[in-house]
């Protein structure tokens, strides 16, 4: 019925049988933001914010997003990480902070969604430390930017 892979020949969601593909080596990179006032910027740059250690406790947030993808992703299958690495980057001039998080496996699917998830988990952390001073920061510009491995091989943003 369908060349879709979450879904069978009756049209019903499906989780895909991965039993079959080999081990390979995987990484996943996706990137995302939150805009805000400069001076909640500058709060969180200088760690003066009320709920404590802004950066801290969104990179936290970031890695265990990664390690949780499969509670919160329906089909999505549990996988081991070998590696998840969350960064966070204060820019002046969006102004707001840009995260990028890098996840890594040796398995038989990809990583793409726990390396989305911790982006978006890091970025929705943020929200929540800083929202007592500044409830318009807007997230936003979360994608995957690069990915290896697998049978479809490598891809990069362009």
């Amino acid at each position: 019925m369908s060349d879709l892979t979450h879904v069978d020949d009756a049209g019903k969601a499906q989780m895909v049988d991965i039993s079959a593909k080999s081990t390979t080596e995987r990484m996943a990179r996706a990137r995302g933001c939150i805009r805000m006032k400069p001076e909640t910027l500058a709060s969180i740059r200088d760690n003066t914010i009320a709920k404590g250690d802004v950066l801290a406790v969104a990179k936290i947030a970031g890695i265990m997003g990664a390690k949780r993808t499969p509670d919160l992703i329906p089909l999505c299958h549990p996988i081991s990480l070998s590696d998840i690495q969350v960064q966070l980057h204060l820019d002046s001039t969006l102004p707001g902070i840009w995260v990028e998080a890098t996840a890594k496996t040796a398995g038989q699917t990809g990583v793409e969604m726990e390396a989305i998830v911790a982006v978006s988990v890091s970025l929705v952390t943020l929200y929540d430390m800083a929202k007592g001073v500044d409830k318009g920061m807007e997230i936003g510009q979360i994608a995957l930017t690069e990915k290896r491995g697998g049978k479809s091989g490598d891809w990069v943003r362009v």
